[in-house]
């Protein structure tokens, strides 16, 4: 049986909906100047553990992934939670607890894998040049509603996540501080990507050479500014061709301006996003100069944000699962 990777096409109704609520949530987000994946990341427990900002199932521990991390930052936002734990109606019921009457869901989405077999118009199976039958890997796209715990009454104290620290909160940041900059350290040098410092005003990754150029540290105002710019850049180089292979670094013909470059740059903003949260990291890199292009290709196709909350998920994965095995 031979599997045919292909794309569906859209149907009219929920499924194409989706894409378009999902993507017109991002759309205003960055039409309003705000990038949705710079949220606040600082945990509510004042970053004392090291599973960073990424928003987890409250229930289960696991870390929501690519769109979902964006949606839930984005209402984290909006809404003011200080908490970054979520769960089902149902889940709060099962232990014991309750949504408060009246709090808004938020909307998050789930890619289920599927195969079928292909046919003709006549409906006949299709068949390979064995004789077996073609088989296309589809994905059904349907969604599912969060609250944060927050919203929720009478949970029991180990859903719960203290909002503030106790005792010296000056003293625990510092020590906290060192810890996450360690963590970076780590992660950076284990993804074996140079990293070369001259005193100049540009940070960039050279795909020709498999380098990463950055100004001298002493040029950002803040360490969490250099690693988050450097962070961005490491994004980029999980796309050479020896690792990821994505087409915004791998292409000959990128430039600034144009859609692939644009792209890339998308999956490096959010691939360092997801890097910051994971390492407690408050940084900030300013890429004000894409936006017009990131709203264009937004418009343009609802499939975008998915694609390159993929890719970004991708490289998070990359770097964090290259520096947990090396460290083994």
């Amino acid at each position: 049986m031979t599997n045919k990777p292909t794309s569906r096409k859209r149907k009219a109704g929920t499924r194409q909906d989706l894409f378009q609520i999902v993507t017109d949530k991002i759309i205003e987000a960055l039409e309003k100047g705000t990038s949705p994946w710079r949220k606040p990341w600082r945990n509510a427990d004042g970053c004392t553990t090291r599973i960073g900002g990424l928003p987890a199932n409250a229930v289960t521990g696991r870390p929501y992934s690519g769109i979902n991390v964006l949606l839930l930052w984005i209402d984290a936002a909006e809404k003011g939670f200080v908490s970054h734990r979520w769960l089902t109606f149902k889940q709060a019921q099962d232990a014991g607890g309750n949504v408060r009457k009246g709090e808004k869901s938020t909307l998050v989405t789930l890619f289920k894998p599927f195969e079928k077999k292909e046919a003709d118009e006549k409906g006949k199976p299709l068949l390979d040049e064995q004789g077996e039958a073609i088989v296309s890997q589809r994905n059904f796209m349907t969604c599912f509603h969060l609250f944060n715990i927050e919203q929720c009454e009478n949970l029991p104290p180990k859903l719960l996540m203290p909002v503030s620290m106790s005792g010296d909160e000056a003293v625990i940041s510092e020590v906290h501080d060192i810890e996450r900059i360690g963590r970076a350290e780590q992660v950076i040098v284990r993804s074996g990507v140079p990293v070369v410092h001259l005193p100049q005003n540009r940070a960039f990754y050279n795909p020709g050479v498999d380098r990463i150029v950055m100004p001298e540290a002493g040029q950002f105002d803040y360490p969490a500014d250099y690693y988050s710019t450097l962070l961005h850049e490491l994004v980029h180089s999980t796309g050479h061709i020896s690792r990821l292979a994505r087409e915004g670094v791998t292409s000959s013909s990128r430039r600034f301006g144009d859609p692939v470059y644009a792209f890339e740059e998308l999956v490096a903003e959010i691939g360092s996003a997801f890097l910051c949260a994971e390492l407690g990291i408050q940084g900030d890199i300013q890429h004000e100069s894409y936006i017009a292009s990131w709203l264009k290709a937004l418009k343009e196709d609802k499939r975008v944000i998915f694609q390159a909350s993929r890719f970004a998920r991708e490289a998070f994965e990359y770097l964090i699962l290259r520096e947990q095995a090396l460290a083994a």
